[in-house]
This record gives structure tokens, sequence and C-alpha cells, in this order.
């Protein structure tokens, strides 16, 4: 069988084990929702160089630091969001295949921030996380 799909009776009671393999599906969920809403400031980076380039009427006196925080601001906000996307979906693979624990634990860190879904996506990981039979079998995987 698949490595992260693997019986998790024999290193982990049903139960957590479960909850693993439902915490890394939910990741991928929320990994997927976080990077399309980290795409939402794409509009204000275009309004940004509208304004720069003057390609936006009524705009022509518009001073060029207005039109440079609606360039530089949005596009750190993307790259963040499509970060932590990234991050997300990884450490769903890693708490399928019970790996890297610190690394899935500062993604459930990270995520705590991002009301709502993100806020219980990360409270869940951590109580799970920090049970020392899950401790065990991130351990013994990592080997």
């Amino acid at each position: 069988m698949d490595n992260w799909l693997r019986d998790s009776e024999t290193e982990l009671g049903t139960t957590d084990g479960d909850q693993l393999k439902l915490l890394s599906i939910l990741h991928y969920v929320v990994g997927g929702l976080t990077g399309l809403a980290a795409l939402f400031p794409v509009f204000h980076l275009v309004l940004g160089i509208m304004m720069l380039t003057g390609e936006l009427d009524g705009t022509d006196d518009a001073p060029a630091a207005v039109a440079w925080f609606f360039i530089v601001f949005p596009l750190v906000m993307i790259l963040f969001g499509l970060t932590l996307a990234g991050f997300t979906i990884y450490a769903g693979k890693l708490l399928g295949r019970r790996r890297r624990h610190a690394l899935c634990f500062g993604v459930a860190c990270a995520q705590l921030v991002f009301f709502p879904f993100g806020t219980a996506l990360g409270v869940f990981t951590l109580i799970v996380l920090m049970r020392p039979a899950v401790r065990a079998a991130f351990d013994a995987g990592d080997r």
C-alpha cells in the first residue's frame, strides 16, 4: 500500500491515524483556498501598473509613489499568500507520510492567523501533533 495511506493501527491508535489522514486532506483543501485568496490583490496590482504607465484616465497627475504602493504592496501579499499555500499543501503531504514534525508544527502555527479556515485547521493540527503517540510516529517515520 502507498506509504502515506498505510494502515495506522500498528503505529498509532486508529483515531490518531484517521485524524492525521483527515488533516492531510484538509491541508490540501485549505492550501488551495489560500492560494486562491492570495490572488485577490491582482486587481490592485493591475491598477497600480495602469496608474504608473498613464493608461488609467484621469490619473495623469497621480503621484508615482501611489502607483508604486499599488504595485509593491499587492506583490508582497501575493507572494506571501502563495508561499503559505505551497507550504500548507506540502505540510499536508508530510502529515500523511508522518515526516518532518517541526515543519508541520510551524505551518500549523502560521495558519492560525488566517481566520476562519486556517485558524480551525491550525488549532486541530496542533492538538494532534502535540500527542506523544503522534510525535513518536513522526520520529519513527523520519528514520
